[in-house]
């Protein structure tokens, strides 16, 4: 299989994940992956189940249409902003996971108060401003709020995982919205204690580490 034809499985892949998943519902969300000639994005508006790999749009980083016949996700502003701030990422998914939705419509992001949320490679995962949905606005909170960071939700909209790959992506985004139904669950009981941020920078450092490795 070529590169071209791999990376185009992944995304579907991903794509088809989304809702099976309960990390999106419908034909909301977007997944993209960064390709040599810019990025492969979902179409926009096209259910999941009937989107194919020849369906999905190839982007230049400034947003040019380089290859086909379908309109690309609305949201690729953000999609092409992400990856021309963030040299070393190769997948983002977009959703509006339930858990990490009700909290960005609360304007609240996920703090410390389980050692999981490091898994987004800091103390937190924040909640960007509010922009409309597909704008320049929205782009430019989103890359602030991930400054730092492999995860944001958005608010009063849903969130934004980043990987090195588009599989590498889809799994955080799950490792994120597991952390977000659990902070809204303690928040019916009080507000959670939160871990400093040394313990926190301990952990992101071992979820750097984490993962299937030889015996030593």
């Amino acid at each position: 299989m070529s590169d071209d034809a791999s990376l185009r499985a992944a995304v579907i892949e991903a794509a088809r994940s989304l809702n099976p998943l309960g990390i999106n519902r419908g034909k909301s969300g977007n997944v993209s992956a960064r390709c040599a000639e810019g990025l492969l994005i979902t179409p926009s508006g096209l259910p999941y189940a009937d989107t194919h790999a020849d369906d999905l749009v190839l982007l230049a980083l400034d947003g040019t249409v380089r290859a086909g016949t379908l309109a690309p996700s609305s949201e690729w502003q953000f999609h092409c902003a992400i990856y021309r701030a963030r040299a070393e990422i190769g997948g983002i998914v977009h959703t509006h996971a339930p858990f990490c939705t009700a909290l960005a419509c609360l304007d609240r992001g996920i703090p410390a108060f389980h050692y999981m949320v490091a898994k987004a490679g800091g103390a937190d995962i924040p909640c960007a401003p509010y922009a409309t949905f597909g704008s320049q606005a929205l782009a430019q909170h989103a890359v602030a709020a991930l400054d730092g960071r492999l995860a944001c939700l958005l608010s009063h909209h849903g969130m934004i995982a980043l990987g090195r790959d588009v599989p590498a992506a889809l799994a955080l985004a799950v490792d994120v919205e597991a952390p977000a139904e659990i902070y809204c669950q303690a928040l019916q009981l009080g507000e959670p204690a939160l871990l400093d941020d040394d313990e926190m920078a301990r952990v992101a450092g071992q979820f750097r580490g984490y993962g299937p490795r030889s015996a030593q």
